[in-house]
């Protein structure tokens, strides 16, 4: 039995290594830390929205779902595009298994509430603080920007930098790559993000892609630039990155399964 089992899994190795090894030839190695999938998603969850890179007016996902995590009073009923609405209900269930109690302040915001929220800090203030994003440049829009705070800060005004004392702020910036979420705006990248620090805003990016940015310390932008930097430098190379991607999914996976007799079987999926 375990020799049959083992015997199975060579040879779907073998056969996905000699797939890609074909589709490969003529290519340079792919040596970026991330796989060129989670890469070619760039227009899911590790998009960029800032001053340089606007999103539509009319951008709206369109897998926004109302969330289910505990609330500000003040919320109202927040979304978020379903992977960061299960992802931020999983990390808030692991902050209270250590004792700490989040709030979700804001998430989802429509390109017109945001241009709303930033003409009214500039009649406020007559200059743009950093502090509201310009419309169309607002990690809101994406639907999968989150505003999280504990119950104390949920009772103020405002926020401010200080919130990056408490001890619910120290938790998620140190645990919440585990959920595929971000810090966005880093108190020492303000120059690059044009976003004051804001130790409550998290983006969700999935798993990988945050565990590599809180890794390195890197902000949105500059974790752009670098993987967009090493596709033009990859295929100035030689490669092909769209074909890559499309011989890479014809690649199927073979896998043992056991059927109902507790026999293994060969299964593949396309």
């Amino acid at each position: 039995m375990m020799v049959k089992r083992l015997t199975l899994l060579f040879l779907s190795a073998l056969l996905m290594f000699s797939a890609f090894s074909v589709r490969a030839e003529g290519m340079p190695d792919w040596e970026y830390p991330l796989e060129p999938e989670i890469l070619d998603d760039f227009d899911e969850y590790i998009i960029l929205a800032n001053r340089q890179h606007l999103l539509a007016s009319d951008y709206a996902p369109n897998d926004l779902v109302n969330t289910t995590c505990k609330k500000s009073s003040d919320a109202g009923k927040p979304e978020l595009r379903q992977a960061a609405s299960e992802a931020i209900n999983a990390m808030f269930a692991a902050a209270l298994e250590d004792g700490f109690t989040l709030y979700l302040k804001s998430a989802y915001r429509t390109y017109q509430t945001q241009k709303t929220m930033y003409n009214n800090r500039l009649d406020k203030l007559g200059r743009d603080d950093g502090l509201v994003s310009y419309p169309g440049a607002s990690d809101h829009q994406t639907g999968l920007g989150a505003d999280i705070l504990n119950y104390e800060w949920t009772k103020k005004d405002g926020m401010n930098k200080e919130f990056a004392k408490t001890r619910e702020a120290q938790w998620m910036e140190a645990h919440c790559a585990e959920f595929g979420f971000i810090l966005r705006y880093m108190s020492d990248k303000e120059e690059i993000t044009g976003i004051k620090f804001e130790p409550w805003h998290f983006r969700y990016v999935g798993k990988e892609a945050a565990a590599y940015i809180m890794e390195n310390h890197l902000s949105l932008e500059e974790f752009t630039e670098e993987w967009q930097a090493y596709i033009a430098d990859w295929e100035a190379q030689g490669g092909d990155f769209r074909e890559l991607i499309i011989q890479r999914a014809q690649v199927n996976p073979v896998t043992v399964l056991d059927d109902e007799d507790g026999e293994e079987e060969l299964s593949i999926f396309y």
